[in-house]
């Protein structure tokens, strides 16, 4: 990362020209004006573009696929006729698409992670299931000192102390007076009353041959023994059914008894990455561009809960991508590219030619605006992602995460929010989706800190963030608090990376409105 990918400290946005030409753009009065005399980071300019690859009135693209003469007769429109629904109410229709995930099952500890219970895990026996040594030491009986048995070697010399081992089975009790060696997460003899820590007791070997064991204070009862039970009983409620099954989770499962569980299945997903231009390997050259979704589908799927095959790369051809679609299995197919209606946007076309059900075409959110969802039969969808990299990442937090959380019957995450760490301009009529990352600031706490290169094609600023901030139609100043979908890997990866002294810049270099 360098300079100017984080924003700035708070400051105070008094207008800003990507404001103005949005609203333009959108046939809107401005919603501020600058003063000529402004020493702001856009000097005094009064009017400005949208950065490299995106001028006034474009509309978020689909991807490569832009029309490039008069639109062909029977073309497919994303929402011909209709505006494009709003993003909560897109969220909310890519969950109800699912009105109940499929019949759960049973899966071994080894094939669980990352799939949901489908029943409460309760302990099938105590944790831990006998008294057990929590440091190494003795076990004691009674107040000290006490007598250490120091049995003979085979060369008739005084050997070490016998002592327990995590694993043995104790049966033989220790009287009273009596002292014995003891390791870590060994059972606990009968009649031992504390476990005295290796650190604080010294053996003596007396003049009449006898050793003792001496504690330079006294040894409370019941001191460094885990007893049975302390940290649950045999039928205790250890999580609810819709707990996610993390690798802690499979732990726990074995430590109270568990080979298998009873959870749902991992969603099936098919990713078809659609383009003629695409490369899989190497430099771009010749018009040609590499392939960014491939390589990164695959693996967020899989974070969401997912089961997904390698991504298959089609040509831009109507009867492959009918073909591909028709023949799949798959609970989800994610398309990329090819949601727009350019000459070789074929999704729509598609999806009339299978007599799928369009249930979102088309979300007020930038980027990301023409994706969509189509239910194919029964149980199987569509969803359609933009083919700039950004936009389809909005989609995929748009309309697969939550379908796929539906379909693996996981809960929704609570909401979260977070202040911003500067104000972020807004689209006069559309939610943006802004990457940004954690940082701490003495005033507000925890920030959500907003990343340049934040454009439709762009990941250089989802590849540094935590979060994509939800931004409202018309923007959201600093410190305001907004809402903020986490990607699903351990957030504040970022911290220590040092922000930028430039102010975070909303028309910067974005590639284009966001």
């Amino acid at each position: 990362m360098t300079d100017g990918e984080f924003g700035g400290g708070f400051r105070d946005g008094t207008g800003d020209p990507f404001d103005d030409a949005l609203a333009l753009a959108n046939d809107a009065a401005p919603a501020r004006l600058r003063s000529t005399g402004d020493d702001g980071p856009f000097g005094d300019r009064g009017t400005a573009s949208f950065g490299a690859g995106g001028a006034p009135g474009t509309d978020d693209a689909a991807g490569p696929h832009h029309p490039t003469g008069p639109e062909p007769a029977g073309a497919a429109r994303p929402h011909a006729g209709r505006p494009a629904i709003s993003w909560p109410t897109a969220r909310d229709r890519a969950v109800r698409a699912v009105p109940e995930p499929p019949g759960p099952g049973t899966a071994a500890l080894g094939d669980a992670l990352g799939r949901t219970l489908a029943e409460a895990l309760t302990a099938l026996t105590d944790l831990p299931s006998f008294d057990t040594s929590a440091m190494d030491g003795w076990a004691v009986s009674g107040p000290g000192p006490w007598r250490v048995a120091r049995p003979a070697a085979d060369d008739g010399e005084p050997g070490p102390a016998a002592g327990i081992l995590a694993g043995d089975a104790t049966t033989e009790a220790l009287p009273d007076g009596h002292a014995i060696p003891i390791a870590t997460g060994a059972r606990i003899p009968p009649g031992a009353t504390a476990v005295l820590r290796s650190e604080h007791g010294e053996v003596l070997d007396l003049p009449d041959g006898r050793t003792r064991l001496y504690a330079p204070r006294p040894v409370p009862p019941g001191q460094d023994i885990r007893p049975r039970g302390q940290e649950c009983r045999r039928g205790d409620h250890l999580l609810p059914a819709g707990a996610v099954v993390t690798p802690a989770v499979l732990g726990l499962a074995a430590a109270a008894g568990y080979d298998e569980l009873a959870v749902y299945p991992r969603p099936t997903v098919e990713v078809l990455v659609l383009g003629d231009e695409l490369l899989r390997q190497g430099l771009p050259e010749d018009g040609r561009i590499r392939d960014a979704l491939g390589p990164m589908l695959g693996p967020w799927l899989r974070e969401l809960g997912a089961e997904a095959a390698a991504p298959r790369q089609l040509a831009d051809d109507a009867d492959t991508l009918y073909e591909a679609i028709a023949g799949s299995t798959a609970d989800l197919v994610v398309t990329t590219g090819g949601t727009a209606s350019g000459p070789v946007d074929h999704v729509h076309p598609t999806l009339r030619r299978l007599g799928a059900e369009l249930l979102v075409d088309g979300v007020a959110v930038r980027p990301g605006h023409p994706m969509l969802l189509a239910r194919l039969a029964p149980g199987r969808h569509l969803v359609g992602l933009p083919g700039n990299p950004l936009a389809a990442v909005s989609g995929l937090l748009t309309l697969a995460e939550p379908l796929l959380r539906a379909l693996a019957a996981r809960r929704p995450a609570a909401p979260y929010h977070a202040p911003l760490a500067a104000a972020v301009h807004g689209h006069p009529h559309d939610t943006r989706l802004v990457p940004v990352a954690y940082r701490d600031d003495e005033r507000h706490g925890l920030v959500a800190t907003p990343l340049h290169f934040h454009g439709p094609a762009m990941l250089r600023g989802i590849a540094a963030a935590d979060a994509m901030a939800v931004i409202p139609p018309g923007g959201a100043e600093y410190g305001a608090e907004v809402e903020l979908l986490e990607l699903p890997w351990p957030a504040s990866w970022s911290a220590g990376w040092t922000a930028s002294d430039a102010p975070y810049d909303a028309a910067g270099p974005s590639g284009g409105p966001a």
